[in-house]
């Protein structure tokens, strides 16, 4: 295993992370416990999760995700080993005590309710890394395309508050850094600024989707993280599995993510199932398994901190770790360059 470090911190994160979005709805607690033991045997320090989760949100699974970090953590002890990030969850879940009317203010109150809650789930004194989940202002996000101007855009909570209200949590010891996630290069650079304005906290990374169906991040965002030392944790680098191959040909597996919920449509466009037939053709032509050769890809991209790996089996969960030993030839990298021709950003 490989370590970058976290941004401009003093925190070596693993090359690829463990997301756990699926504990407490596709995975059970022991199931969850035994991938985090797996996970920190091959040598991954990174675990990602947020309040929202499991995925998908709602009101019953609320939290649970954390928790069952949380019984791990205190199984486990040896707090300090481990990178943790969580994440503050936008609006549009009513069900969450500080969301009101439908929408999260990232601001003092808001910003304390949640972590306290998230901390107590996942019996730690402390998160490494505290993420905002996606914009509190109207933008670009999940899959949406061609911004929208809004006239109004009601009591938002202008950014110095945001940091300060973070601040007070760093200054309390209660985080250690802050990120974004699912932000714009627009919001990446005014929190890059404003916290070097009033000298408060910097952001260390930002947490977008990246894969070979959307490498948008490149167009704008990652300049950035070159030039202010903010590094991507890319998030759905094989875009729900889909790049994995096995959905192609209209298959249905059993228990697969998509086909207990095909509204997750995000990755499966006309354009992105043509894109993915053609990067698992290629694969298979260089004697590689498409789904370690499209995370070793977005391993290999100089801008990702860390690559966040999901699973719901160890089987998978064993590959997509051991996608890190995988070093892509001149012509894999080549033929992945003649496919995004093809098909650029066919699933943003």
């Amino acid at each position: 295993m490989q370590y970058k470090s976290l941004g401009h911190s003093d925190i070596n994160v693993s090359q690829v992370c463990l997301g756990t979005m699926t504990y407490g709805e596709q995975n059970t607690e022991a199931e969850g416990h035994r991938q985090l033991d797996y996970a920190v045997e091959q040598g991954v320090n990174f675990v990602d999760t947020a309040e929202l989760y499991a995925i998908p949100p709602k009101a019953e699974t609320y939290g649970k995700t954390e928790s069952i970090i949380g019984t791990w953590l205190a199984k486990r002890g040896q707090r300090d080993d481990i990178v943790l990030a969580s994440k503050i969850a936008g609006g549009g879940a009513d069900w969450v005590s500080h969301i009101r009317e439908g929408q999260t203010r990232f601001k003092t109150d808001h910003i304390k309710q949640a972590l306290e809650g998230s901390l107590k789930r996942l019996q730690t004194d402390y998160i490494d890394l505290y993420q905002l989940h996606w914009p509190e202002r109207n933008t670009n996000y999940f899959g949406q395309l061609g911004y929208k101007q809004k006239e109004q855009e009601r009591n938002l909570t202008p950014i110095d508050q945001t940091l300060r209200a973070l601040k007070q949590q760093v200054d309390a010891g209660k985080i250690r850094y802050i990120g974004l996630s699912n932000e714009t290069p627009w919001g990446m650079v005014q929190f890059l600024t404003i916290a070097k304005q009033h000298d408060l906290p910097v952001i260390v990374s930002v947490q977008n989707p990246y894969s070979l169906l959307n490498r948008s991040y490149e167009i704008g965002n990652a300049e950035i993280s070159h030039r202010e030392n903010v590094g991507l944790l890319a998030y759905s680098p094989l875009g729900f599995g889909v790049l994995s191959g096995k959905y192609l040909n209209n298959q249905q597996p059993p228990a697969a993510r998509i086909t207990k919920w095909p509204h997750y449509a995000r990755y499966s466009s006309p354009q992105g199932i043509a894109a993915t037939q053609a990067y698992v053709d290629l694969a298979v032509e260089h004697d590689l398994d498409p789904a370690q050769m499209a995370l070793a890809f977005v391993n290999q991209q100089p801008f990702v901190t860390s690559n966040i790996i999901g699973a719901t089996t160890m089987t998978q969960l064993k590959s997509n770790i051991a996608s890190v030993d995988i070093q892509l030839s001149d012509a894999v990298r080549e033929g992945i360059a003649k496919i995004h021709q093809r098909y650029p950003n066919p699933a943003p």
